[in-house]
């Protein structure tokens, strides 16, 4: 007994050891090319003949080791372990290292919200916040301070770029993507492609396609008509793909029409690369996402992540077995190192040392995006807070006091601290000699009297990564065990967009003693907010980062102006939307969802599309556009008629009232957020591409644009239209 006890503290210091020395020993490897092994380049076109070349020069096991990750080695094993033990985050994956033929691997990091390998890196609000602000150039800036962390963090492989149409507010990754309108996903994620490719950061949009259920990811079988796939779930996924030049697609992990992603060829071949014309790598989503290997490689994804599982030696196996020849492996593992050297070889803009990380223009940056992207939805006039006044702030709510920044799977982000509610408005309170009374509201009746004694009240409500995020289940008759796996990432899917028991009972019961009571909502996407007559004011802050207790506080006192806008629609009832079953082994998407169902349906809504409050009051006049090209110009006058400077966010709709074929109501076509001060006016342009016009014909399969009657809308929000006109044939 006592030498098999002492055999085992030795194995576990042994082990201990190894890792400890993994941890600390352990060296990134160097992802940019060694220029000397290589002609020069000056176009991803370029490195076309060299990767030709490179494959001619690989052996059969050197061509399979491109083609996955490398999770399953030793040295990553290691790696993996001794970073978590030591608290250093999880750390890069690596693929396709070729030492020698000097070729650089991928290093992939994850976190739609910042850099999720490590730790000390920025945490920005999550993407659905920043599909709030309507602002493609401000998230251009974030893609860049991404991949500046990125590539101080060793990464040159992102997975940030989501863009996962929200069909229904319920489903558990809504926080990952922008909103529910596919033109406004587009041109968000096309910001962040362009961000992070501008510091040699290959981009990677996901997940390809239709994946809007969380629950049941891994099994569900999607069906959907040939018009809705192509206008309603696929143009943003191609904006990105054409415009963009989005180095890497990530396939989604459920079905399409009866076939997994992974393995469709309609999807990864002959709409991607023949329609599309994408040049770069596709690869799988983690754990799973591929379930044959040899269909994968006919369907054309390229690269299985994070470990050979059905690539590798099933690979090896078919070959020999002759069900795939070795001209099929050359051409996936070709994409794969066309895009990888380009990356590696460009020049770079400026240096990336580790002072970038959480550094304060990041930090700032995360500020400014938390302050634009907060959608004021209600405000009765006790917005802004005059600190002259409000000497005893009163804030309400566990969520208060919570580091609350999203959900803990693939997004997560460790950042080097983060601002609470509670922690802002005291900081904000303190400068200004004021003082903050905190009830976290599980007694209401201790809250109800703080309530009474203070000036004005802030309670914050909503979610947690315990109510929405990632879910992990394989199999639908796995899906009674899978809260055993809640902790790595979140509670999946709603099935309410209901607030706790006890956030309603809180928001009344503080409400009815204090007139002056502002709610402030968090969470991913929408909430009910049945109770919305009871209180002044209602600001919904999403998880709003790192930096999103000092953005409250200023939104709040008014030392900024909120300029946000639901990506979003609020139903008036859950009832209205769309049919979700979070568990659900098959669905059908239809064209409709979001604003254009409820429009076509003619029900009320709670809060529309694009609406949002300010501190300032805006007109819109002069409506001229210019039709003479396909894509038409269009140009308002905009006045700021309030008595502080403030931003709009002018959204053009478009409509096909006699259509000859089933249209939308109503399509978001174009919409610029415009700063003005106090009392300014300005002229603005935009411009709606001839493809918001255009539909689908599956027979010809080609886009056609019709011969028939448009009418333009320009207005706040898709229920806010203060200009229009018609156009006739």
């Amino acid at each position: 007994m006592l030498y098999t006890l002492v055999v085992v503290v030795l194995l576990a210091v042994c082990s201990l050891a190894i890792l400890l020395w993994t941890a600390v020993h352990y060296r990134r490897i160097e992802t940019r090319a060694d220029p000397g092994l290589f002609p020069p380049v000056s176009c991803p076109d370029d490195c076309d003949a060299i990767a030709t070349d490179l494959v001619q020069q690989m052996s059969l096991g050197e061509k399979l080791a491109q083609l996955s990750g490398d999770l399953s080695t030793r040295r990553f094993s290691f790696r993996y372990v001794a970073n978590l033990l030591l608290g250093h985050g999880v750390p890069l994956a690596y693929s396709g290292y070729n030492r020698r033929l000097g070729i650089p691997p991928l290093a992939f990091a994850d976190g739609p919200r910042g850099v999720g390998v490590g730790r000390g890196k920025t945490c920005f609000p999550v993407t659905m916040a920043r599909g709030a602000t309507f602002n493609p150039a401000l998230e251009q800036q974030v893609g860049m301070a991404m991949g500046r962390e990125l590539r101080a963090s060793g990464a040159n492989y992102s997975g940030a770029v989501c863009v996962n149409l929200l069909r229904h507010p319920g489903w558990g990754r809504a926080q990952e993507t922008y909103g529910e309108d596919s033109y406004h996903l587009g041109e968000m994620g096309l910001a962040l492609t362009r961000g992070l490719q501008s510091r040699n950061v290959m981009a990677c949009v996901k997940h390809f396609a239709l994946n809007s259920i969380e629950n049941s990811r891994f099994y569900v079988d999607v069906n959907v008509d040939e018009r809705s796939l192509r206008e309603v779930y696929l143009p943003h996924f191609r904006k990105i793909v054409e415009q963009g030049q989005v180095a890497s697609v990530m396939s989604a992990y459920n079905k399409f029409r009866g076939e997994y992603c992974g393995h469709s060829r309609e999807l990864l071949t002959d709409i991607l690369r023949d329609d599309w014309g994408f040049k770069g790598f596709v690869t799988s989503d983690w754990m799973h996402g591929v379930r044959d290997g040899v269909k994968g490689i006919r369907a054309g994804l390229d690269l299985e992540m994070p470990s050979p599982v059905r690539y590798g030696k099933p690979l090896l196996a078919a070959l020999r077995r002759g069900e795939l020849s070795e001209a099929d492996i050359d051409a996936r593992v070709h994409p794969l190192l066309r895009t990888r050297l380009w990356y590696a070889l460009a020049p770079d803009t400026e240096d990336y040392d580790a002072q970038l990380l959480a550094c304060d223009d990041h930090v700032r940056l995360a500020r400014r995006v938390a302050e634009e992207s907060m959608v004021l939805l209600k405000n009765d006039g006790v917005l802004p807070l005059d600190p002259a006044r409000v000497r005893r702030l009163g804030v309400f709510g566990q969520l208060a006091a919570l580091e609350n920044t999203g959900d803990r799977g693939s997004s997560a982000v460790a950042a080097p601290r983060v601002v609470t509610p509670l922690e802002g408005l005291s900081s904000y309170m303190q400068e200004q000699g004021g003082e903050v009374v905190f009830a976290d509201g599980k007694d209401t009746d201790a809250a109800r009297v703080v309530a009474e004694g203070v000036d004005a009240a802030v309670v914050v409500v909503g979610l947690t990564w315990a109510d929405e995020g990632e879910w992990f289940v394989l199999q639908p008759e796995k899906k009674a065990a899978a809260r055993r796996l809640e902790f790595i990432g979140g509670g999946g899917d709603r099935t309410s967009l209901r607030l706790r028991a006890r956030d309603e009972a809180l928001i009344a019961e503080v409400a009815a003693v204090q007139p002056h009571t502002v709610v402030v909502c968090v969470g991913g996407s929408a909430v009910d907010v049945s109770w919305r007559e009871q209180v002044a004011a209602i600001l919904f802050s999403f998880y709003s980062g790192m930096e999103g207790g000092h953005a409250l506080a200023s939104l709040l006192f008014g030392d900024a102006n909120p300029s946000g806008r639901l990506p979003f629609t609020i139903p008036e009832s859950d009832a209205d939307l769309p049919e979700f079953l979070p568990f659900a082994e098959s669905a059908t998407y239809g064209p409709l969802h979001g604003y254009s169902l409820f429009e076509q349906k003619a029900l009320p809504v709670a809060y529309p599309f694009g609406h949002g409050l300010g501190y300032s009051e805006f007109s819109l006049s002069e409506l001229e556009v210019d039709t003479r090209s396909d894509d038409w110009t269009v140009t308002v006058t905009l006045v700021n008629c309030g008595n502080v400077s403030g931003a709009e966010v002018l959204q053009v709709y478009l409509a096909f009232p006699g259509s000859a074929v089933d249209r939308p109501p109503k399509k978001l076509a174009a919409f610029q957020k415009v700063l003005l001060p106090a009392g300014q006016r300005a002229t603005v342009t935009m411009v709606v591409d001839a493809q918001a016009r255009q539909v689908y014909d599956p027979d010809a399969g080609e886009w056609v644009l019709p011969d028939e009657p448009v009418e333009l809308l320009v207005g706040r929000s898709s229920a806010d239209i203060s200009l229009r006109h018609t156009f006739l044939p």
